[in-house]
């Protein structure tokens, strides 16, 4: 069993900066493709980044490419999500999410077997 937690939402003018953490307990992080997700009001889950199992490699989505950042930090099982020059459109809940060991690719919810309980970012215009 994984439990994923995450923590660093809240309220921000536009423009401003968020730092998320999802800490990781039951399954090491370092054994897992990670991503981020978001959803807000009305809309469905969509992707927002991912990072490999050694960090090398990160994938973003076009809408926050440029501004938004994934870490990891394995030593500590914990994955970050760097959030900068944030628009109103962010406003969502965020999520992290742990890939399934045979699953490829980073965009799709189906692709992760656990998930946080998620935390919620407000942009204020």
């Amino acid at each position: 069993q994984v439990q994923l937690v995450e923590s660093g939402g809240g309220w921000v003018q536009a423009g401003g900066s968020l730092r998320l953490s999802c800490a990781a307990s039951g399954r090491t992080v370092s054994s897992s493709a990670m991503g981020w997700f978001r959803q807000a009001p009305g809309k469905e889950r969509e992707f927002v980044a991912g990072v490999s199992r050694g960090g090398a490699t990160t994938y973003y989505a076009d809408s926050v490419k440029g501004r938004f950042t994934i870490s990891r930090d394995n030593a500590a099982n914990t994955v970050y999500l760097q959030m900068n020059s944030l628009k109103p459109e962010d406003t969502a809940v965020y999520y992290c999410a742990a890939r399934r060991p045979t699953s490829w690719g980073y965009n799709l919810p189906a692709n992760y077997d656990y998930w946080g309980q998620g935390t919620q970012v407000t942009v204020s215009s």
